[in-house]
């Protein structure tokens, strides 16, 4: 089990990759060191532009996909079938091997999990000024059981403060890493005016 530790990364700590239909930024992954294209990762935290009207995803075969646009909708379709549109902050789950197309440009929020190995959630934060939260109850609504968190802030200013009294302060486009023990931890979201961020939990198996 790792010890526990809370890590606010902020832009220069992030990769950013090209893709066919934009670019990447790899806002973090397990294990640490992983290199994305070597596809030998547990888990990828990322957003993307999607700058292109029409898409094609990366086949990922060894990996279930989550995802969640930041700015605009999206509407995809996987193997042919009918399209599906996606709404701001509405997550959505699918298979990494499915062949999937996009219609939109959009900034989009991206979880994947390497199958068989780890299972997770994402889960919007869209906060008022002041507008305080219990984060685990948050979490537990989606996924009763976790082993790390990340909570990134593409809007707002927002304050996470654990059970000892420790706080982590997001500024836009930060991320805190949250692992270790959390069985028993728990944390205050306190938005410190209008907040748009999203959390994923990740449990592994």
């Amino acid at each position: 089990m790792k010890a526990y530790r809370a890590q606010v990364l902020h832009g220069e700590d992030y990769r950013v990759t090209a893709w066919s239909g934009g670019k990447t930024t790899e806002l973090s992954i397990e294990p640490r060191e992983s290199i994305y294209a070597d596809r030998d990762f547990l888990w990828r935290l990322s957003s993307a532009t999607v700058e292109l009207e029409e898409s094609d995803f990366t086949s990922l075969p060894d990996y279930d996909r989550i995802i969640m646009t930041l700015q605009g909708s999206i509407e995809l379709r996987h193997n042919g079938g009918g399209w599906l549109e996606l709404q701001e902050y509405e997550p959505y789950s699918f298979d990494g091997a499915d062949d999937t197309q996009s219609i939109g440009k959009v900034v989009d929020f991206n979880l994947m999990l390497r199958k068989g190995k780890c299972q997770g959630a994402v889960i919007p934060l869209r906060m008022m000024d002041n507008e305080a939260a219990d984060l685990r109850g948050i979490l537990m609504q989606d996924m009763p059981q976790f082993d790390e968190i990340m909570i990134y802030c593409p809007k707002g200013h927002l304050d996470i403060t654990d059970d000892e009294g420790n706080v982590s302060r997001l500024a836009p486009g930060d991320t805190l890493r949250i692992e270790g023990d959390l069985s028993k931890k728990n944390w205050t979201l306190k938005a410190l005016d209008g907040v748009a961020a999203v959390a994923a939990a990740v449990r592994y198996l």
